[in-house]
């Protein structure tokens, strides 16, 4: 596989999933992303999306 490939692979897609993934409720996503304490991205149509990597990597510098 080629590396953008695994980039690709990588996102995780709208708040449920970014929840889901971080173990927290969707409001408490929605509050962490607009005080700015989350590495996500707000895409064209109003969906965010997020590197695996990038929130796995923040939760790890963060404990």
């Amino acid at each position: 596989m080629s590396d953008s490939n695994n980039n690709s692979l990588d996102l995780i897609w709208g708040v449920e999933a970014i929840s889901a993934l971080i173990g927290r409720s969707k409001q408490q996503v929605y509050h962490m992303i607009a005080n700015g304490h989350l590495p996500v991205v707000k895409q064209v149509g109003g969906r965010y999306v997020a590197s695996r990597e990038k929130l796995i990597a923040f939760f790890m510098e963060a404990a």
